[in-house]
């Protein structure tokens, strides 16, 4: 049969519909697998400051490197400088997405509006900001410091067994940092509903094990065997202060009760070894949850605003068994 000019033109729409629906479904699989592609992300950590942050830290690396993400890490050795500094770096250097955990809450927005402008997604770890404008990141993915401040409270109102008033110092972590603000007001929350219970004396140790024995050492000078309770806000600090407390002829653990945050394996050697009550568990292996977020953000997938970490709280009597367990 001969083929007519309108059955040439017929066919050439034809092939023409059917090769612009392979390009199509080309193009939707590509947005549709957008999400597998690797990216470049820019992570501004805090320092390495404790047994948590190293934990934290290799965390971030080792997730990194098991999904092919380029990772360009910065230590600002906690200062909030170095960190706006590396941020300003990572927005010059065009990566997807920015990551950081903010060593002070306060102070952010001019940068951070920087990275907006750029439209380079930012996600917080482990800490918080305080700003106006929660546009200027897209998440949040960390431990709840308030409720950790209170686990330990109950824990101290449910455990301890002197009688009269209870005298209780603290070692504050790094001034205006997220977790030492939200963590003293969690504890506070739960003890001051029992007025034996009185915060008498009160000071930063910066989350460091060096700072804490020399803060302790300050706390034992002046108050001596009055101290009943040491509440500090992470495990290093509490070290330090075991230190402290045995160089003083005191027995931790038993002469002073003390309660500590993290539940990092120091923690887990201190509690075995009767210097530590109990520590309450803050994971720092956020690496893998940040950098499935940080791919779901980057394929235009919804993220809630806050992503909780679960965690515990572990008396120093079920720490020989728990030990084993620990993977920081």
């Amino acid at each position: 049969m001969a083929t007519t000019r309108a059955d040439r033109a017929r066919r050439t729409v034809l092939t023409f519909l059917a090769t612009a629906g392979v390009l199509l479904a080309t193009g939707a699989g590509s947005a549709a697998h957008a999400a597998d592609k690797a990216f470049t992300m820019g992570f501004a950590q805090v320092g390495a400051e404790s047994e948590w942050r190293t934990a934290n830290s290799e965390s971030i690396k080792s997730a990194a490197k098991a999904n092919g993400v380029t990772l360009k890490f910065s230590d600002a050795q906690q200062k909030q400088e170095n960190q706006i500094k590396a941020i300003r770096s990572y927005i010059a250097q065009k990566v997807d997405v920015i990551a950081f955990s903010p060593v002070v809450e306060s102070g952010w927005d001019t940068v951070l509006q920087e990275a907006k402008a750029a439209k380079i997604p930012v996600i917080l770890t482990d800490r918080g900001i305080d700003s106006k404008d929660p546009s200027l990141y897209t998440t949040f993915i960390g431990s709840d410091f308030v409720e950790e401040g209170r686990k330990a409270g109950r824990w101290l109102l449910e455990n301890y067994k002197g009688k009269g008033d209870v005298n209780i110092v603290e070692l504050q972590g790094t001034v205006g940092s997220a977790p030492a603000i939200d963590r003293k007001r969690g504890f506070e929350e739960i003890i001051k509903t029992d007025p034996r219970y009185k915060i008498i004396r009160s000071q930063t140790g910066d989350f460091t094990r060096a700072k804490g024995k020399e803060v302790m050492e300050a706390f034992l000078k002046a108050e001596g065997k009055k101290i009943n309770v040491l509440f500090a806000h992470n495990d290093d600090m509490a070290i330090g202060a075991i230190q402290a407390i045995e160089e003083a002829g005191l027995k931790p653990g038993k002469d002073i009760t003390i309660i500590s945050i993290d539940g990092v394996k120091g923690a887990f050697e201190a509690m075995m070894a009767g210097k530590l009550n109990v520590t309450v568990e803050c994971s720092p292996l956020l690496g893998p949850q940040l950098m499935e977020t940080a791919r779901a953000v980057l394929a235009g997938k919804p993220v809630p605003k806050r992503i909780v970490t679960k965690e515990g709280i572990f008396p120093m009597e079920v720490a020989a068994k728990e030990f084993p367990n620990r993977k920081y």
